[in-house]
């Protein structure tokens, strides 16, 4: 072990880390103040190259394989809460500095969602059973950032709190026509067709998700108001009173923001509008971490405003009114973990045990990003016109505080 150490030194500056290797030697990193401790042990000499020269990848693909194991009570989540208190560590490496110049350098690449292949992306992380899914999101299946009005509120009441949020905010008429771009699983299309009386056109390139909402849909006693399309956005044709979309422009890319803009500014019709919900980050553009890129989300990136707004600007939209939520995303994945946590037997008999822990990783991941790391939540509201959009605020509580009493 002899390359390890140089990073794990620089890297450990809070909490502690031990670490055993395959031939019996115990080694400690950090002073164990301020932040977690965790106890592993690398079980082949090939792994502490591999974690050294990609530690982002190198440790979840380890882990996932059984030649990193956790002892003496700790957890992978505690490794990936080491790894967030300590990221800045991490990052000052040369070889990690290195490694990020490349990942810029290839970041077009990364992200290349022509036609064909970003459905071929979607599928990847979508495309599992609905069942799967079913295990661990609320009964909307609704899998997005929530809306908290208080960090002790239930899953279930934060993802109804969205829908009424995002409902509010297109201010909706009975009769209106919306146009959804990524449906998910339906949830929110059916809940403007419900409780708001709109003609829904819901788009989406799973077609695991698409038959799952079509049932859920029809359940619902919606179906004659809800359509849901196997289609790519580029593809969409017509022009809608409102148009949004909600965890879709992560898996846009930047080269295609024009694109996406563009298309959504020819959907609309004359003073309409549109909502656009995704994550971003604060921090500068930068690329999506290896391990999310290859197992996760492939092609998926996670801007910064600046991305964002550059773009609306080039396509002539107005930026009506922009929300940033901030630990409202920390708070839904910390749900979706610990579901997925006391529902992980059932995740193992489905889908094997390689599966789960690579799905475990990934929600503790993300979830710790959205808590010591860059990212959030950003709505936007967009408009070809500047009064297009309401000009005072209050119109969405107000519009909110209507859903509410209507479902009481």
């Amino acid at each position: 072990m002899f390359l390890l150490p140089h990073l794990l030194r620089r890297f450990v500056k809070h909490g502690l880390m031990i670490l055993r290797t395959h031939d019996g030697k115990e080694h400690r990193f950090g002073s164990g103040a301020g932040g977690p401790s965790v106890s592993m042990r690398l079980m082949d000499a090939k792994v502490e190259r591999d974690i050294f020269f990609n530690p982002e990848l190198a440790t979840a693909e380890a882990y996932m394989d059984g030649r990193l194991v956790f002892e003496d009570g700790s957890t992978v989540y505690d490794l990936l809460l080491l790894f967030s208190v300590n990221r800045s560590g991490l990052a000052s490496h040369p070889l990690q500095q290195g490694l990020r110049k490349v990942w810029r350098a290839l970041r077009n690449v990364h992200q290349s969602n022509p036609l064909g292949r970003a459905a071929s992306n979607v599928r990847k992380h979508y495309d599992f059973p609905a069942e799967f899914y079913a295990l661990w999101l609320d009964e909307t299946m609704s899998y997005s950032c929530a809306y908290f009005s208080h960090p002790e509120e239930s899953l279930e009441d934060a993802q109804q709190n969205k829908l009424r949020h995002i409902a509010a905010k297109l201010k909706l008429t009975p009769g209106m026509s919306v146009v959804e771009i990524g449906s998910g699983w339906g949830g929110l299309a059916i809940y403007l067709a419900k409780n708001c009386g709109a003609h829904v056109t819901a788009i989406n390139v799973s077609p695991e998700q698409i038959a799952s909402a079509r049932k859920r849909a029809e359940a619902a006693g919606v179906s004659d108001k809800v359509t849901f399309v196997e289609q790519d956005y580029r593809e969409l044709n017509g022009t809608f009173d409102r148009v949004v979309s909600v965890g879709m422009m992560e898996h846009v890319g930047v080269p295609f923001f024009d694109a996406y803009f563009n298309k959504i500014q020819d959907l609309l019709k004359p003073g309409g509008f549109a909502m656009v919900h995704a994550i971003g980050r604060m921090s500068p553009p930068g690329s999506t971490a290896p391990f999310i890129r290859k197992y996760i989300f492939p092609g998926g990136y996670v801007p910064a405003l600046s991305e964002v707004f550059a773009s609306t600007e080039r396509t002539h939209l107005w930026v009506a009114d922009c929300e940033v939520l901030r630990l409202h995303y920390y708070w839904t994945i910390k749900h979706w973990r610990q579901r997925f946590l006391a529902r992980r037997a059932d995740v193992v008999a489905m889908m094997g045990e390689r599966f789960a822990r690579m799905w475990e990783f990934y929600l503790g991941a993300v979830e710790l990003g959205f808590l010591n790391g860059s990212n959030m939540v950003y709505q936007l509201l967009l408009s070809r016109n500047r009064d297009d959009v309401p000009v005072v605020r209050d119109y969405i509580v107000d519009g909110e505080r209507k859903l509410l009493a209507d479902r009481q």
